[in-house]
């Protein structure tokens, strides 16, 4: 296997790839302040600039491009790295949580953005850094990453990186084909195991997996938890300033404080991941000694960490619903932990109760198809603009749902525990 400093190093240099560029969007709050200190869209926005408008205002329209390109691109770092995970074997859900909460911190760097230009440091100066530091992107991928995909469990001789481009032509076939096999090995049961039917589902179809009612209540879990947190994200600086009586002053450290908490995501994520990990080799060891499934063991593990979160979002939400300034900082930490919670474990879930071949299409498919609901969050704002209390109400309902999914996992894994042969 690779050895353990270089699988260090492509593990902290991931980390600090997802922390610094993964999720900066998520500090479009901070943002929004600069844009607004700018006078970006002066003729559509009922406000007074802080200072001058600039030419560089004239070029707001761009953002349409920029924003996009900063979403699409974030995601596929995270994605890309989530793989980093099965370097570290039983660790696995840890190192993925760890990375989600490193995206969820990077919005940080747009309060760092905002910082610095209280401090005359002009916008176009720090995109300018920002866009040169995709230097650090290129090396890391040609020096600390492989060519394919990570498999999991990783071969005893597997090499990659720096390592392996190196090395000689029969190095590189010899790891090429120990992957090639281990692939072709990883989804059939151990021969420790008598290979029952709860066992086959490993070897489902990737349409199947879409298709069952697993992956469907996961999908409304992930979307309604995630549409709460972008139509906050999107919506704070106008509750602020509106809870603040138009007061930019009080404003202004409502949102630092709001950009200072998303930084803290990196350090509760990885609670999630081990609370997962633990379970699941608790579960697994007690299935090893009554012969109970191991796949359902491994599901198992991830009931409570889904309802965590969907309890950390009821939170969360009630304290966003009540219109006292105040406490939204309790509003901020709770949304921070949500939020850390959410995609760490959204993740891990999909490691956990679908086969590993799949995780690449299906992650890529719930977070597009997530993403298509909160889309919802534009005519909700404004809906909200008329009827805050009635918005209020049904984001809180709909937050209710979110249990369903949990209770359903919990179920799941009773019956397969009572009947090997029950399927997702």
């Amino acid at each position: 296997m690779a050895g353990l400093p270089l699988r260090v190093a492509t593990l902290l240099t991931g980390l600090l790839e997802c922390l610094c560029f993964a999720g900066v969007l998520f500090g479009w709050t901070s943002l929004v302040y600069v844009f607004k200190a700018e006078y970006y869209f002066k003729d559509l926005c009922n406000y007074e600039p802080l200072s001058n408008a600039t030419r560089q205002a004239d070029l707001a329209q761009l953002l349409f491009l920029a924003m996009p390109m900063l979403t699409v691109g974030g995601i596929l770092f995270l994605i890309t790295n989530l793989q980093v995970g099965n370097l570290f074997g039983k660790h696995c859900s840890t190192i993925i949580t760890l990375y989600n909460g490193a995206f969820d911190s990077s919005s940080a760097v747009f309060l760092i953005v905002k910082l610095l230009y209280e401090r005359d440091i002009k916008l176009r100066t720090s995109f300018l850094f920002l866009s040169v530091c995709s230097v650090w992107h290129v090396g890391r991928t040609f020096l600390l990453m492989p060519r394919g995909h990570i498999p999991y469990p990783v071969p005893p001789d597997y090499s990659y990186g720096l390592c392996l481009r190196f090395g000689t032509r029969k190095e590189k076939r010899t790891a090429e084909h120990e992957v090639r096999e281990l692939q072709s090995k990883e989804f059939l049961p151990s021969q420790e195991e008598n290979p029952g039917p709860g066992q086959q589902q490993e070897l489902r179809s990737f349409r199947s997996c879409v298709l069952s009612r697993r992956f469907a209540w996961h999908l409304v879990w992930l979307s309604v938890v995630q549409l709460w947190h972008y139509f906050f994200i999107g919506t704070l600086n106008s509750l602020l300033t509106k809870l603040a009586g138009d007061d930019r002053e009080q404003v202004s450290p409502y949102t630092n404080a709001f950009a200072i908490t998303q930084f803290f995501g990196v350090l509760c994520a990885p609670w999630n991941g081990m609370l997962m990990d633990h379970l699941k080799q608790k579960y697994q060891k007690e299935a090893k000694q009554t012969g109970s499934s191991s796949s359902a063991a491994t599901l198992c593990s991830t009931v409570p960490s889904l309802a965590l979160t969907s309890l950390l979002c009821l939170g969360f939400a009630l304290c966003a619903s009540i219109p006292v300034l105040q406490l939204q900082y309790a509003t901020f930490i709770l949304q921070v932990l949500s939020r850390s919670f959410l995609y760490g474990g959204n993740a891990a879930f999909l490691t956990q109760a679908f086969p590993a071949e799949h995780f690449g299409k299906l992650f890529g498919l719930v977070m597009a198809l997530s993403a298509i609901v909160s889309l919802i969050q534009f005519p909700i704002a404004t809906r909200s603009q008329s009827d805050p209390l009635y918005v209020s109400v049904g984001l809180l309902l709909a937050s209710l749902l979110t249990f369903v999914h949990p209770f359903l996992v919990y179920r799941e894994c009773r019956a397969q525990k009572a009947s090997p042969s029950a399927s997702s």
